[in-house]
């Protein structure tokens, strides 16, 4: 993306989809506008990885998790278009191939608050993904105590169904028990 003419106009899918690959930066499109960050640092790559493998351990048969895809929040111009840090897809969509994914593809979305990204993802994105229609978000936050917070899709708002450190039980999307340590120490 360095090479590229910073744009001087909310961008469109098709623009955002033209856009070349940028391995060095995270980027996102919020309503129409590039959001570009450094890529995590290793610690945070390392949660990803890990968060990844301890669900894939606990899903249900035909689902599977997913490290940062773009997912498709809002269509309608100017478009917004995210890569939480994990989602859960049904393995019959990811067998599609899509490009990246709808809202209402995703069954749960987590991010994993970074320095710099606490305020997003806090407050912004559950609003986003919530309106999206997301049913099921997740927050991991890795200071020391690790915390996670699940939430639930409730009549268009997202309420905490779970929340805390060491060993955390999760009713949903699917019963899941996380021992949130061991998703940094491995």
């Amino acid at each position: 993306m360095s090479a590229m003419l910073w744009p001087d106009h909310l961008l469109t899918l098709e623009e955002w989809d033209a856009l070349p690959e940028d391995e060095l930066h995270h980027v996102e499109l919020v309503e129409g506008v590039l959001l570009v960050a450094p890529r995590p640092a290793p610690e945070h790559q390392y949660a990803i990885k890990r968060l990844c493998m301890v669900l894939d351990a606990q899903l249900p048969e035909g689902v599977t998790s997913l490290p940062e895809v773009d997912v498709l929040i809002n269509a309608v111009q100017p478009v917004t278009v995210r890569a939480p840090d994990v989602v859960v897809v049904d393995m019959k969509r990811l067998l599609e191939r899509p490009k990246r994914f709808d809202a209402e593809d995703i069954l749960l979305a987590v991010e994993i608050v970074s320095p710099g990204t606490g305020r997003t993802d806090r407050m912004v994105k559950p609003l986003e993904y919530a309106d999206a229609g997301i049913p099921h978000y997740w927050l991991l936050e890795l200071d020391d105590p690790i915390t996670l917070t699940a939430f639930d899709l409730v009549d268009g708002s997202y309420k905490v169904v779970a929340s805390g450190t060491g060993k955390v039980e999760l009713p949903s999307p699917f019963p899941a028990v996380l021992d949130l340590p061991s998703v940094i120490t491995g």
